[in-house]
């Protein structure tokens, strides 16, 4: 029987960890998922992704590579995580590239999650055909990558693109995530949203869609805090274009589904803060939803077939 030839792709989140197979073009050609066992320790999320990309093999497909893109600080050189959130407790000095090399079988790539959104945004969605992108995800966190010709911007420490740990002044002196207070992340990500709903109102309520469904309906209220979300993103990608002068930039992340109140605020808050020879930036959805990130690390481990041909 001839056989295909693909990658396979492993994206390791704090919940919930992706696997695929995917080929040259960019298509995804089998997949399977699975619970992250966070808190079973970093032993047992190798164990997942591994049997994982075992159970996509099969007779009709030869794999070639292994890209991962995971959640934490990954030092693409050394393959190892350098840092992480409680989301992922001991996953901070993982061997990814090694264990999953050791227990695949396959010649490993790794990269962070949000750069693997991005490189796949650039390879196959709405940045493809674009010199550099910058990419910004306002999920239950904010983070981004800056897309060069050779890649994803990585940084002296293997940590650039934390955009939701830029100040804001929409954030006010609330505290981040991170230990600080006032950081975009603290006002504009999706449990911040949730938050600051209950601060105005003494209300509790389950998640963002609720927020967004009590605005829909005509809560001034929660009409405002989504208004103040997208206006905090926007001026932050706006003072990142004015740094970067990216050729497009791209928004992804769960919060996006906050609708066209949220998406008109950000364009209004970003018009705010460009530079006037910045002001026809294009600013886009994703292309690719939630296989952007299998996607930018397929894009890497075609890569490095290429480089091993």
């Amino acid at each position: 029987m001839p056989t295909t030839e693909t990658v396979a792709v492993v994206d390791i989140g704090g919940t919930k960890t992706a696997a695929a197979l995917v080929d040259r073009d960019g298509g995804v050609v089998r997949r399977s998922e699975a619970p992250t066992p966070a808190r079973a320790g970093a032993g047992a999320v190798l164990s997942t992704a591994s049997a994982l990309v075992a159970s996509l093999r099969d007779d009709a497909h030869r794999l070639l590579a292994l890209g991962v893109g995971s959640a934490g600080v990954i030092d693409p050189v050394g393959g190892h995580v350098l840092g992480a959130t409680d989301a992922l407790p001991g996953w901070a000095g993982t061997d990814l590239r090694g264990e999953l090399a050791a227990r695949t079988g396959l010649a490993t790539t790794v990269v962070n999650d949000v750069h693997a959104h991005a490189l796949g945004e650039s390879r196959y969605g709405a940045a493809r055909g674009r010199r550099t992108a910058l990419f910004v995800a306002v999920g239950t966190g904010v983070g981004g990558a800056f897309v060069l010709p050779g890649g994803t911007l990585v940084g002296a420490n293997a940590a650039a693109g934390h955009v939701g740990h830029v100040p804001s002044a929409h954030a006010r002196d609330l505290p981040c995530s991170c230990g600080a207070t006032g950081h975009l992340e603290a006002i504009a990500s999706g449990p911040a949203l949730v938050r600051e709903h209950t601060r105005r109102t003494g209300v509790e309520v389950a998640d963002l869609e609720a927020v967004v469904a009590a605005a829909s309906a005509g809560d001034a209220e929660a009409a405002s805090v989504i208004r103040l979300g997208g206006l905090a993103v926007g001026a932050t990608i706006g003072g990142l274009v004015n740094v970067l002068d990216p050729d497009v930039v791209v928004v992804g992340g769960g919060v996006v589904n906050a609708g066209d109140p949220w998406w008109a605020a950000l364009v209004e808050g970003s018009a705010a803060e460009l530079l006037p020879s910045l002001r026809d930036v294009e600013i886009v959805g994703s292309g690719l939803g939630g296989d952007a990130a299998l996607l930018g690390a397929a894009a890497l481990a075609w890569e490095l077939v290429g480089e091993e041909a």
